[in-house]
């Protein structure tokens, strides 16, 4: 049975993980792939649930293994991957999978799973817009402000790969969009 995928992009402060709350309670079938990542768990996070926190060493064996279908080193040389374990544990229990990944990944998997992978990519109404909802969240330091706007301007570089591009101007209107583009993905299997 080949996995099915639901990939969903977005810059930092675009709403995605709150539209993916809404796709999980509105679809039952649809389960979250846990990442990989080098960085600490933040107050409140846990192991197996948020994500599997790795060293830099156990992280660089499930390379060599070939155990990431895509994985991506960030600024200060934090990793995140996508283990190939997420996508075989949801597709045997009847799932479809989705992934919340950095656009350069969702490329990657885009290109290896192809028809059975359904590339959103949320969109600010403009880096403007994102930089003030980054600022009022009161999170960021003015370099880290810095930092994600300017891989926001990076990461709309990359929506020609999508499927589909879903401006969150209005999260109810936007949310409407995406569930319409999911509905009839998955209608396709």
């Amino acid at each position: 049975m080949q996995p099915l995928i639901i990939l969903l992009a977005a810059p930092s402060g675009t709403g995605k993980s709150t539209i993916a709350k809404r796709l999980f309670e509105d679809f039952p079938n649809l389960k979250f792939s846990i990442s990989a990542t080098t960085r600490a768990p933040r107050k409140g996070e846990s192991h197996g649930a948020d994500y599997y926190y790795l060293s830099m060493d156990e992280f660089q064996q499930k390379i060599d293994n070939g155990d990431f279908i895509e994985w991506e080193e960030f600024y200060g040389g934090t990793r995140y991957g996508t283990l190939r374990s997420e996508l075989v544990k949801n597709t045997e229990k009847g799932y479809f999978t989705l992934l919340d990944v950095d656009v350069k990944g969702a490329v990657r998997i885009k290109t290896l799973f192809n028809e059975r992978c359904l590339a959103l990519f949320l969109q600010p109404p403009s880096l403007e817009i994102l930089e003030k909802r980054l600022r009022n969240r009161n999170t960021e330091s003015e370099s880290s402000l810095k930092l994600r706007r300017e891989r926001a301007d990076e990461e709309l570089k990359y929506t020609g790969h999508f499927d589909a591009i879903i401006t969150n101007d209005n999260l109810e209107k936007a949310y409407s969009e995406l569930k319409n583009v999911v509905q009839t993905f998955l209608n396709l299997y």
